[in-house]
């Protein structure tokens, strides 16, 4: 299959002397061939184009998940920004993907089942390197806009105030102290938080803050099933008993 090459003008960024950033340092602790060899059967290239390297895609991926963007502000942004960039492997000035080669990359990576494991993998890395003690874990959901309106997997989803949108939901569950993501769950955009809230909660969890979309038995049971204690944002309080409160 025919691929694009990128970072030919790599050097360009030795040239001028610019500030590292945290994921020059984050990169460096990773061991992305083995990604990359996973990756080797990928290819979710637009008829009559060369495909991307699919490690870059992935990576960009990972961007997304740890800052919490779209595919549109993805796409901007691995363009625009020095520090994405050079996570992904581009160089200074060359073109990068737009935002539909992310929707068929992710496509692709839920085709060959290896969204969740590669996700695993690198988060278990990045575990084995960092010598900390859990205090807690945040969970919250992001809305990611489909592609198109005909992408029969998205639904519709309102929230007040909002303009409706139609795509998927991300539930993510992140470490309290260190915002290191540590399991994701990606569901139709009218999934209920409560209901797939379990499936982004880590082992031994600690305190598990959210808000108050995820009141109820069914994510309280599950975060004290997986040894953690339900710390939930409680609406609705006024006049209620102040020990109650």
């Amino acid at each position: 299959m025919s691929r694009r090459r990128i970072g030919q003008e790599a050097f360009g960024f030795a040239v001028d002397r610019y500030a590292t950033s945290s994921l020059d340092d984050l990169a460096d602790l990773i061991d992305w061939a083995l990604v990359d060899q996973t990756l080797v059967g990928i290819s979710c290239a637009a008829r009559g184009e060369p495909a991307w390297p699919p490690l870059a895609l992935f990576k960009a991926m990972l961007l997304s998940i740890w800052y919490d963007l779209s595919d549109v502000k993805l796409a901007e942004a691995v363009d625009d920004r020095a520090s994405f960039r050079r996570f992904c492997g581009f160089s200074r000035s060359e073109p990068t993907p737009e935002r539909t080669a992310f929707v068929r990359f992710r496509r692709s990576l839920v085709a060959h089942g290896l969204d969740k494991s590669l996700f695993d993998t690198i988060t278990g890395q990045l575990k084995a390197r960092a010598i900390r003690v859990k205090t807690g874990t945040l969970v919250d959901a992001t809305i990611i806009a489909s592609a198109s309106e005909d992408d029969g997997e998205g639904h519709w989803v309102k929230h007040k105030g909002r303009p409706a949108v139609h795509g998927f939901k991300a539930h993510v569950g992140a470490d309290a102290d260190t915002a290191l993501v540590e399991e994701i769950a990606v569901t139709p955009a009218n999934i209920n938080d409560g209901k797939a809230g379990p499936d982004a909660l880590p082992d031994n969890p600690g305190n598990v803050y959210a808000d108050s979309a995820y009141r109820g038995d069914h994510f309280g049971k599950a975060v004290i099933a997986k040894g953690g204690t339900p710390r939930i944002v409680a609406t609705g309080m006024w006049g209620r008993d102040e020990a109650e409160v």
